[in-house]
């Protein structure tokens, strides 16, 4: 894996910004069309921030989420509201996750609507326990063979969730996991220490993933 240090959060992001906006550019050059997954969190909503300006045209952008609380799409813990109200991106095509279908209801009406689809970026977040989407440790989930589960006893609420599991976000061309902060170091150590089922994220593919983070998460790193 490519482990890129940022001095702070603020740098985390924008770092990450230009870094899918490349992808992005380049996957719309050669495919004519790209296909972005994103993740919730305070870390990823700065990224999209940033990100929304450095595109002039966000024509054949296809953004999917990695995973999604069972709840309606307005309310203030849905990913999808937070993507809404941080990333400018006009004449992108969304694919939201309905996470007011409820756990199963939500993972099926999701797994047909992604079909075939190979993600171009898929941008991860890391959980201090060490999840990341929905996949948290030693959970039934990491061992999904289909593109996507439902969580209907996640240890961190909202306990009813949607993810997509590892089989699909490993197939992602490129892998990007953006850490901030010093509560996420002994988590981030783990990923960078080998893969573990007791750490999602470290189950990562490893030869398509940037590891974006800052002094404060790289503190046990070394």
């Amino acid at each position: 894996m490519n482990v890129i240090r940022c001095a702070d959060a603020e740098e985390v992001a924008a770092r990450s910004a230009d870094a899918i906006a490349t992808a992005v550019a380049a996957a719309r050059a050669v495919r004519g069309e790209a296909h972005l997954c994103l993740t919730g969190g305070s870390t990823p909503r700065r990224c999209y921030e940033l990100l929304g300006p450095q595109l002039d045209s966000w024509e054949g952008v296809h953004l999917w989420y990695g995973d999604e609380r069972c709840v309606p799409p307005d309310h203030p813990e849905s990913n999808a509201r937070m993507v809404r109200e941080a990333l400018v991106a006009p004449g992108a095509i969304e694919h939201r996750m309905p996470g007011e279908l409820g756990p199963d209801g939500a993972a099926a009406a999701y797994a047909e609507e992604l079909g075939d689809t190979v993600m171009d970026v898929t941008l991860n977040g890391l959980g201090p326990d060490g999840h990341t989407a929905s996949l948290f440790p030693h959970h039934s989930a990491l061992d999904a063979t289909t593109p996507t589960a439902g969580v209907h006893d996640s240890p961190k609420p909202p306990p009813e969730r949607v993810t997509l599991t590892l089989p699909v976000l490993n197939a992602s061309r490129h892998l990007m996991l953006i850490v901030a902060g010093d509560d996420k170091a002994d988590a981030l150590a783990r990923v960078l220490s080998g893969p573990d089922r007791g750490t999602p994220a470290s189950l990562l593919d490893r030869d398509k993933l940037d590891v974006v983070a800052d002094e404060a998460a790289l503190a046990q790193a070394d």
